[in-house]
């Protein structure tokens, strides 16, 4: 069975135009959207941190 995804939640985001265009070219050499490279690097940073919240029927550490 396919597992459901979450949906996800739409919210505003006010960085520094210099910021924001460095997002755009890591992205861009990444073939990812700006919007999928900040879900990434949110991601990454989250699971760095071991924030994440666990899945159902995972144990917890």
């Amino acid at each position: 069975m396919a597992k459901e995804k979450e949906a996800k939640k739409a919210f505003v985001l006010r960085m520094a135009p210099n910021e924001l265009e460095a997002l755009q070219r890591w992205a861009d050499d990444e073939f990812r959207s700006l919007n999928g490279q900040i879900e990434y690097l949110l991601h990454e940073a989250l699971k760095a941190k071991n924030r994440l919240p666990k899945e159902k029927g995972e144990k917890k550490d």
